[in-house]
């Protein structure tokens, strides 16, 4: 049960970052390991500026903001809808903080490679694969298991 104000649903979002030599961005998580940066948006916040904040909490550099290229809705517990988009490097120097013990730039076969959770592998094979639709996926955890994918606006 819920009290009066708490919200059902996390709100997350994360980006595949791609800089000038096509190299994605990845950071370290200290629990979850390799994944693209990603975070929960603060209350007030919106998507856009929490995208922004995160990558420089995480990683330290800017971002050009791209497509929303799918949009993941965890509904096993804690539950969470997930924002991804594309983006592009614009500038800064890698640095890590917080929660990242490590970040960089990885050719698409090393940043998989080093990905290691189920859920992040498949949510990076979901943006490497982004066809000017956005996707839309329902899943749960432990274990992992598919319940709903579609494309959005198809």
């Amino acid at each position: 049960m819920t009290t009066v104000g708490s919200p059902l649903h996390s709100v997350v979002v994360g980006c595949l970052i791609r800089n000038m030599n096509n190299e994605v961005l990845l950071i370290r998580h200290h629990k979850r390991g390799w994944e693209i940066p990603q975070g929960r948006v603060e209350e007030g916040e919106n998507l856009i500026a929490a995208l922004h904040r995160e990558v420089r909490e995480e990683a330290g550099v800017e971002i050009e903001p791209g497509p929303l290229a799918a949009v993941w809705s965890m509904v096993s517990l804690p539950p969470a809808i997930i924002f991804t988009f594309l983006a592009s490097y614009k500038g800064g120097e890698l640095f890590f903080s917080g929660d990242s013990v490590d970040a960089g730039w990885f050719s698409e076969a090393e940043a998989f490679d080093r990905i290691a959770g189920t859920v992040m592998r498949e949510r990076f094979k979901a943006l490497l694969s982004y066809n000017g639709t956005a996707m839309y996926r329902a899943y749960s955890t432990r274990p992992y298991h598919v319940q709903l994918e579609t494309g959005l606006g198809s």
